[in-house]
């Protein structure tokens, strides 16, 4: 990438509920490049949008996610514990995010949520979505399951795939060329390092990092030349990058 790109991290979370379509729609008008979120299976088989597994956090619901339906989710509220204003608003599905991306003519980055629970079917669910809406080459699946992301190297070996992780991780630039993946997706302080960033350069890897929300930690990254940074808050990283 010739720019740092500014990904909205749950949609525009900051300021509103994550992971709603109001988040999402906030955050493309608020400069956004692209959206990070996360995708889980209902019980009936619809890819959702919702970070935590169980949904007690951030809705008036209880339990898994992967114990409702569909429809029993939609009666959910996803806004109120947010703040009352936004009160009604729903878990989103995919195909919903994946329609306003192609309208708005923004990237994805669809984190697989099947770490704690490994949903049977997601990476060709999801592949099969992406394709269906024409987003194929606008879209990156990432997941901290990195057996997930070999499966879709073997679904597809065209789809993007980023390698999730915490740790400073020695030499990951030759672990996630072991693994088939395109990109790096790390906490960004394992790659505040140049030389960490020249190897994975280098090596033709893609460094998309998570979760910035520091104005000081934003400008360090941007000056090594990150191919995206993930935020709370795109509208102070748009402000950033339109100086550049």
């Amino acid at each position: 990438m010739d720019k740092t790109l500014n990904f909205a991290h749950r949609g525009f979370s900051g300021e509103y509920p994550e992971n709603t379509m109001i988040a999402f729609l906030k955050a493309c008008d608020n400069g956004c490049d692209g959206i990070e979120t996360d995708v889980q299976f209902t019980k009936d088989h619809v890819a959702v949008l919702c970070h935590d597994e169980t949904l007690n956090r951030t809705t008036t619901g209880t339990g898994y996610i992967k114990d409702y339906t569909f429809k029993e989710l939609y009666n959910l509220d996803a806004g109120i514990k947010f703040n009352n204003k936004f009160k009604n608003e729903k878990i989103p599905t995919l195909e919903q995010l994946l329609q306003l991306s192609k309208d708005k003519g923004i990237m994805l980055n669809l984190e697989l949520k099947n770490t704690e629970i490994p949903y049977d079917g997601l990476e060709e669910h999801v592949i099969n979505l992406v394709y269906k809406y024409n987003m194929q080459n606008k879209v990156i699946l990432s997941s901290f399951n990195h057996y997930s992301m070999i499966k879709v190297k073997n679904i597809d070996s065209s789809i993007k795939t980023g390698l999730l992780y915490e740790a400073d991780l020695y030499e990951p630039q030759e672990y996630c060329l072991k693994v088939g993946a395109d990109c790096v997706h790390p906490q960004y302080f394992s790659v505040l390092k140049e030389d960490i960033v020249k190897k994975l350069k280098k090596n033709n890897l893609s460094i998309n990092t998570y979760t910035v929300n520091n104005e000081d930690h934003m400008k360090r990254l941007i000056s090594l030349n990150i191919d995206i940074i993930i935020t709370n808050h795109p509208n102070i990283l748009n402000k950033l990058l339109s100086k550049i």
